[in-house]
């Protein structure tokens, strides 16, 4: 498809469009992250550091010849561009995030940090959108940059909700990656083999908010308790929705979606204990039977679309309201306390702080992991 000057391709008016599900561009108070005090866990924070600059994926995003296959007749074809268009788009955002971070922060370990990841995010969005070029409809992020809204979030809100976007993004990767492993006849696109690699920079980008977030521990108790299972069952809700949207995507991988999102939220939730005092209860049989509920709800009121007659806007306001009570009823579950026998013992490979002393470990410079 050739768009005229002036004109946006489908991919970057679908991205441009503002919607409770849609993945959104961040700001926040910068000079307020700049004053945070880190420096009484300064050993752990140069670790990781020096973790983001060994850029253990430098050379993976590196495209081969089975990308130049024709997909013309690929199956769920435009569910997989919309997989695609979704997952560039909310990439995009933790690269222009973290850039800005870079640009106000004076802490020059946290600014590397911050640069190391901005790097990450550019580097997976500029793939995603390589492969939306193939399809014809590459999309035009500076155009997202310039002209798509942004979100004010406090600067606790940033942290709560990146450290899950990315944790939920490594299990979503990991989770299909496997998949494929094991039933490779649901490989639509030679992407998803570079899924293994790339979710381990999800999972590191989650373990520095993971530590930034323990360095200040007031985030971690009192009233925030509530603010962390709010973002819990808002990041979980968004997925299990938007991916109940577009079972057909799954379906064409020989995933069942609710089978899927059910085994990421429970892997993301356990990953969760290893920062968050309390996790949601997701093993009580209430909390995805509330879920479900809301699923069935949204499914009512998009086949309302293209109805305004005063009936189908009681039907919608109803139904809205079905949605917003279920999602209460979910919220008020005991939550799930984080105990020494529950908590994540971190990713079997993957590397941990191991103390005091790491510079001078020769082995540092010998590193290989895997998901």
């Amino acid at each position: 498809m050739i768009n005229m000057p002036g004109e946006y391709s489908p991919t970057t008016r679908h991205a441009l469009r503002e919607a409770i599900l849609n993945p959104r561009f961040y700001t926040t108070d910068f000079r307020a992250i700049d004053r945070l005090n880190v420096a009484h866990m300064r050993d752990e924070f140069d670790w990781i550091r020096n973790e983001f600059e060994f850029d253990y994926n430098k050379k993976h995003f590196v495209r081969n010849e089975e990308f130049l296959a024709n997909f013309d007749d690929m199956p769920a074809r435009d569910l997989f561009i919309e997989f695609l268009e979704r997952s560039c788009t909310a990439e995009f955002s933790g690269c222009l995030l973290y850039a800005e971070m870079v640009k106000h922060l004076h802490d020059p370990t946290l600014r590397a940090i911050f640069r190391c990841m901005s790097r990450d995010e550019g580097r997976h969005a500029g793939f995603l959108n390589k492969t939306m070029a193939d399809l014809g409809v590459e999309m035009n992020l500076q155009v997202l940059h310039t002209r798509k809204k942004y979100t004010y979030f406090q600067p606790k809100f940033i942290f709560y909700s990146v450290y899950l976007s990315e944790k939920i993004g490594y299990a979503r990767y990991i989770t299909i990656y496997r998949h494929l492993q094991h039933h490779p006849q649901g490989m639509i696109h030679p992407i998803f083999k570079w899924f293994e690699k790339w979710c381990n920079d999800e999972y590191r980008h989650g373990e520095f908010f993971s530590l930034l977030m323990r360095s200040q521990p007031d985030l971690l108790r009192g009233g925030n308790l509530r603010w962390i299972r709010f973002f819990l069952l808002a990041v979980y809700a968004t997925m299990y929705l938007n991916d109940a949207r577009r079972a057909g995507f799954y379906e064409a991988l020989g995933l069942n979606w609710r089978d899927y999102d059910q085994r990421v939220i429970r892997l993301t939730n356990h990953i969760a204990t290893q920062v968050f005092p309390v996790t949601l209860p997701v093993d009580d049989p209430r909390f995805f039977r509330h879920l479900d509920a809301c699923v069935r709800y949204d499914a009512q009121i998009r086949a309302l679309e293209g109805r305004n007659d005063p009936i189908a806007q009681v039907q919608r306001a109803r139904l809205g309201a079905g949605i917003a009570a279920r999602l209460l009823a979910t919220y008020r579950l005991p939550p799930a306390p984080t105990t020494d026998a529950n908590r994540w013992k971190g990713l079997e490979g993957f590397p941990n702080y191991p103390g005091p002393g790491w510079k001078q470990d020769a082995s540092l410079n010998e590193r290989v992991i895997s998901a």
